[in-house]
């Protein structure tokens, strides 16, 4: 009998290593895409009240009223079989939307797809300030109006393309690539169009994205919260404001703050903490992301939490053996084999420790 169970394995092993490498090589799946159920929603958000313009001055026809400010909107997708496993939250990283799970520059599956096929509940939501979720942007029409000093305006940050090709680790310097380098680089203008301004800068404290994710997680009675550069350090952030909901924490690529508290620490270690770092951190000319640093951050963060006795991985790839990965992990030529490394840790970390 444990004969037959142990070849079963095997067999359903295959499988998923076949469809993982015909994905990766850009071949459409044998079976097709079958959800449950899919839809959209908002988390969070608060009224303000936005005062009458005064008499002669308009506000482009806006009279004064309420306005809802800082909801995060959340796109999902529920596989057939996604009651048995832990839902799964991916929040994008600076200058991007959740665009960026979904199909890779060049075409090819994202994590997005690949989880729901994996029987996981995928939820992506767009950062607060972002994409098709909302702000509070009465400061610039209070600077328009002449009520607020041009001083009060939001840093709003665009990433150039020149920028992004060093920050992202697609070379060394910008239009030259690594040898070894998984991102698909004849397809970069399409990631170009995936970026977008940040108004981030218009955001109070604390950023009402930390909270919307907590929150999140809470309605959907638990959930594993996964974050990307900008983000990264988002899902512990949640969780330092309401931990109820938040099964496990998924950080990649991003600096670890050296300030937490014990406290904070012992409760960060409470929930089960996989940290992803790709290839090349150290090998990039310039550019304002220092990545090796940011490691080094995060390594320290990553004993921290062991030492509060938690359970915390640090995923370095090239110490995998895994070469050639850029910032944008998700999107590289290779991205289900990282996806089903994330799976694995999941189902051994999270999944396997319901109930206890």
């Amino acid at each position: 009998m444990m004969r037959r169970v142990t070849l079963a394995c095997v067999v359903a092993l295959a499988g998923m290593t076949s469809a993982s490498l015909d994905a990766q090589r850009g071949k459409a799946p044998d079976k097709p895409l079958v959800i449950a159920s899919q839809g959209s929603f908002f988390v969070g958000g608060e009224s303000k009240a936005i005062p009458a313009p005064p008499a002669g001055q308009g506000r482009g026809g806006v009279p004064g009223g309420d306005v809802t400010v800082n909801q995060m909107y959340v796109q999902y997708q529920i596989p057939p079989n996604g009651a048995r496993h832990t839902p799964v939250v991916m929040v994008h990283g600076c200058c991007l939307s959740s665009k960026t799970w979904e199909t890779t520059p060049d075409g090819r599956m994202g994590w997005d797809e690949y989880f729901v096929r994996r029987d996981r509940p995928v939820y992506l939501a767009d950062q607060v300030s972002r994409a098709r979720s909302g702000f509070d942007a009465t400061v610039i029409s209070a600077v328009k109006a002449g009520s607020a000093p041009a001083s009060q305006l939001p840093n709003i940050i665009f990433a150039t393309h020149q920028i992004a090709w060093t920050v992202f680790r697609f070379g060394p310097v910008y239009g030259k690539t690594f040898p070894d380098g998984q991102f698909p680089i004849e397809a970069i203008d399409e990631l170009y169009k995936q970026m977008i301004p940040d108004l981030n800068a218009l955001l109070p404290n604390p950023n009402p994205t930390w909270t919307n994710m907590a929150a999140l997680a809470v309605r959907l009675k638990g959930a594993i919260l996964m974050g990307h550069s900008e983000s990264g350090f988002f899902p512990e952030q949640a969780a330092l404001i309401d931990p109820s909901g938040i099964r496990g924490m998924i950080s990649i690529e991003m600096p670890c703050p050296a300030d937490l508290t014990d406290a904070q620490i012992a409760t960060l270690a409470k929930i089960p903490t996989l940290v992803m770092f790709g290839d090349h951190l150290g090998d990039v000319q310039g550019g304002p992301a220092n990545w090796a640093m940011s490691y080094d951050s995060c390594e320290k963060y990553v004993q921290r939490i062991k030492a509060a006795k938690g359970d915390a991985e640090m995923m370095s790839l090239p110490k995998m053996g895994i070469k050639g990965n850029s910032h944008m992990l998700m999107q590289d030529r290779n991205n289900l084999q990282l996806a089903d490394l994330i799976l694995k840790w999941i189902d051994q970390h999270v999944e396997g420790k319901k109930g206890t």
